[in-house]
């Protein structure tokens, strides 16, 4: 690696000047500048990010902290899309992006120890325990943060509309005629109880009755699960006409039972989903569901938090939400009378 001491060698100068000169101070002409600038370039000089950070006070790192309860990582295809925008919008301003975890080589250390170690500006955190007291440690800690789905006090998040994004979803149902629509929702969170509060919330606008039978729990992405829950749904006397699935790939599990019963989507019973992945628009045939703006997402939450890492005495708390579209697929079909 190319050092300044090189460079002073190669000038024939001292380091204080190529330090100088590397910097833009002007106390030296503009002539040397130029020289030594050039030389510095042609010998594949590049500033030591430690040595950045010493004079900025800054890194231009931002730490991720995702975990998914699921263990499916980035093969979460959504979470997938979030992180890669957020990637792309702190590329593109100048930042790299470090994954935060509780270890540091095989040392085991905290979240906000790890985030200390790394020297990271600010963290994007996604689909995590917000309960875990790592994470609160972490929220509290003074670093900038950035919640994706979650809203701390005093902590700007980005958030998907998931009680207007359910209620798109009832209200595209209802018009087709479905009144008897269950809802398998996923484990406790923020996200679950905001689809919950929409889908009772709608429902009960439209008049119609929630049967506990109909509200069942299912863990995000467990296909197992889905798979037993509608057993539950499809055994009932006063069987769902329609249901409604925690998240796109959960509700493979919902439509393997119903083919396994040899009952045909949409003609016997309909299937709704969530999320908008490749694999529900390739399904056969394709699945309704709420597609969410992962994009734009992930775009902001990098935004905000770079904001507020650059300008942190006159940006605000915030708390951003993001819509989603119905994607109408054929998986709901329409009920006469």
């Amino acid at each position: 690696m190319i050092s300044v001491k090189d460079i002073a060698a190669r000038c024939n100068v001292s380091v204080a000047t190529v330090s100088k000169a590397l910097n833009g101070y002007s106390d030296i002409s503009r002539e040397k500048r130029d020289y030594i600038n050039g030389v510095a370039k042609e010998m594949g000089y590049f500033p030591n990010s430690a040595a950045i950070a010493l004079k900025t006070n800054r890194t231009y790192n931002l730490g991720i902290l995702f975990f998914d309860a699921a263990h499916s990582g980035l093969a979460n295809e959504h979470f997938a899309k979030v992180l890669q925008s957020v990637k792309e919008e702190a590329e593109s301003r100048g930042y790299d992006i470090t994954f935060i975890n509780n270890h540091i080589g095989k040392k085991a250390t905290t979240y906000t120890e790890h985030c200390r170690y790394r020297g990271v500006d600010g963290v994007v955190i996604a689909c995590i325990d917000f309960n875990n007291r790592e994470v609160l440690e972490l929220v509290e800690s003074g670093i900038p943060i950035v919640t994706i789905d979650h809203v701390c006090e005093h902590t700007t998040s980005v958030i998907s509309d998931n009680i207007q994004g359910v209620r798109d979803l009832i209200l595209q149902v209802y018009k087709l005629g479905h009144r008897k629509i269950a809802f398998i929702h996923g484990d406790d969170s923020a996200v679950t109880r905001d689809r919950v509060t929409g889908f009772c919330r709608t429902m009960e606008e439209l008049g119609l009755k929630v049967p506990e039978d109909y509200l069942l729990v299912c863990p995000y992405r467990d296909t197992k699960t889905a798979a037993k829950m509608t057993e539950k749904l499809l055994d009932l006397k006063a069987s769902p006409t329609c249901i409604l699935y925690p998240d796109d790939f959960t509700a493979i599990g919902g439509i393997n039972v119903i083919k396994q019963r040899n009952l045909k989507i949409p003609h016997d019973i309909s299937v709704v989903g969530y999320d908008g992945i490749s694999y529900a628009k390739a399904l056969e045939p394709p699945l309704m569901t709420l597609e969410q703006d992962a994009n734009r997402i992930g775009k902001e939450a990098a935004s905000r938090l770079i904001q507020l890492i650059e300008n942190p005495k006159t940006t605000p708390t915030e708390h951003i939400i993001v819509g989603g579209k119905v994607l109408q697929g054929r998986s709901v079909g329409e009920l006469q009378g």
